[in-house]
């Protein structure tokens, strides 16, 4: 069985639970490069690659083991400066191409796809096609060095509340709903995990060993 849960985090990263193994083949149909970043969950060791450059029309396949946790993302705006590797949006903080840990800041910065290769259940494209730079509120944006929108920041991150984090008194889904911050990112991508207890329209379980394609530009 496969659970893919489908997140705005960091940089609308996917989030999968795999049994059986896979293979997660990354295509990029931005105009620009990307560098995916790889993070294996509970404590379980790295994949092969923790992060990888991925130029314009390139793709690459990387294999999950059987059992296996973890998310992918895209990082933009990425250079090597005497030795030490950072990125514009999505930076895993390392210092390196590879990625040994990751931020915990939520957002968006490049539009994604997955889209299952076999299987059974549920198995349909969880995507974020559009740009939601172009409608982030001003309090959300990150400015990149040429004055443009890079990346939309969640409401958590960009202001701090308990009420956008769902901490504290706002600890329960009853007491959490959406606001007005995270439908932002929803009207634009219904399928995407726009908040913290936003699972019941945004994960999905898919059976029988699927592989995964993963897209960046999906529209492109």
């Amino acid at each position: 069985m496969t659970s893919t849960r489908v997140a705005l985090c960091l940089s609308f990263a996917f989030l999968f639970y795999v049994v059986g193994g896979a293979k997660v083949t990354f295509t990029n149909r931005c105009e620009y490069t990307v560098w995916p970043g790889t993070l294996t969950g509970d404590q379980k060791p790295q994949l092969s690659t923790t992060g990888f450059e991925l130029g314009s029309g390139v793709t690459i396949s990387v294999d999950l083991p059987s059992p296996w946790s973890g998310r992918f993302w895209g990082r933009t705006g990425c250079f090597n400066n005497n030795g030490k590797f950072s990125c514009a949006t999505a930076d895993c903080a390392s210092g390196q191409l590879g990625c040994n840990d990751v931020s915990n800041v939520d957002g968006f910065n490049v539009p994604m796809s997955v889209t299952p290769q076999g299987g059974s259940g549920d198995c349909k494209t969880s995507s974020c096609p559009g740009n939601i730079n172009v409608v982030c509120p001003s309090e959300l944006q990150v400015i990149g060095t040429d004055g443009s929108v890079v990346a939309c920041k969640s409401a958590c991150l960009a202001l701090n509340e308990d009420k956008y984090c769902c901490r504290g008194d706002y600890n329960t889904e009853e007491k959490c709903p959406p606001t007005d911050y995270s439908m932002v990112f929803k009207n634009q991508c219904p399928g995407a995990y726009s908040y913290a207890y936003d699972d019941k329209s945004s994960t999905f379980t898919c059976f029988a060993r699927p592989d995964y394609a993963i897209t960046f530009c999906p529209s492109a």
